[in-house]
């Protein structure tokens, strides 16, 4: 007699989720035993966001003094970020570099955003002797430069600084809020969602706001037209005046 096993199954036998494993000070103590030090993680917050500047930070953690929970900033509450915000200030090396809407405007994200993580390595009180950056791009830093793809969920010293960015950024956001009353800074902190966009249809983009993403774009050509120039016909033809001599001397010798 065949039984349908999947017919008995205990609902407690269900595939379980597993939960990503967190960041850990592996590859760090691996360059540590070969007398690599200071080493530096560094991370970004803010590229996406239609306002605000990109915020970049850089953190030397101090092996002896890891406050616990440090993990991708992404993964911890608003108030766990806060809390290990100020430990991680307390026990490690620290700086912040800010890409402001302007720059971002005119050299693009990416290249705003590695011009701020560059920025705050060299701000460190102590130069690092290697840096691990998160994503695709190494930086053009003095020492070796590892990129690590998804580092803030692998590299504690890259989690570290992403938590350092995130609530660095997130308290500017605010306080432009207080400046910028109506576009809900305060809450989504100048990311596209339906209320930020709304505002911007209703008010217009603020001198916060990255003139090239689209939505931001689309607002400034309907509230402020006279700031848009006009789109260039590559195929017009140009009417050019020729002048042209009336005078013409012939010579009666050459026989015409």
């Amino acid at each position: 007699m065949i039984r349908d096993r999947s017919a008995k199954t205990p609902a407690n036998d269900a595939p379980k989720k597993v939960a990503p494993a967190k960041a850990s000070f592996r590859r760090e103590r691996v360059l540590i035993k070969r007398g690599i030090w200071p080493i530096a993680g560094c991370d970004e917050a803010g590229r996406g966001p239609l306002a605000g500047p990109v915020v970049a930070a850089a953190v030397i953690l101090d092996p002896d003094r890891i406050p616990r929970g440090i993990d991708d900033s992404k993964r911890l509450t608003a108030e766990e970020r806060e809390k290990l915000f100020d430990k991680i200030c307390a026990t490690a090396q620290v700086s912040v570099a800010v890409a402001s809407p302007a720059r971002i405007d005119r050299d693009n994200i990416l290249r705003a955003s590695l011009w701020a993580l560059k920025r705050a390595v060299v701000a460190l009180p102590e130069a690092p002797k290697h840096v691990f950056v998160d994503g695709r791009d190494r930086l053009d830093t003095a020492c070796d430069c590892e990129a690590v793809i998804g580092g803030d969920g692998i590299v504690l010293s890259i989690a570290a600084a992403s938590i350092v960015a995130k609530v660095t950024r997130d308290r500017l956001m605010c306080a432009l809020a207080q400046d910028c009353p109506g576009y809900g800074f305060e809450q989504h902190k100048g990311y596209g969602v339906p209320e930020h966009l709304d505002a911007l249809n209703r008010l217009g983009p603020t001198i916060h706001h990255r003139s090239f993403f689209a939505p931001v774009a689309a607002a400034r050509a309907k509230h402020m037209p006279w700031t848009v120039e006009p789109a260039r016909d590559l195929f017009a033809v140009t009417e050019i005046e020729v002048q042209v001599e009336t005078t013409v001397e012939i010579d009666a010798s050459a026989g015409l």
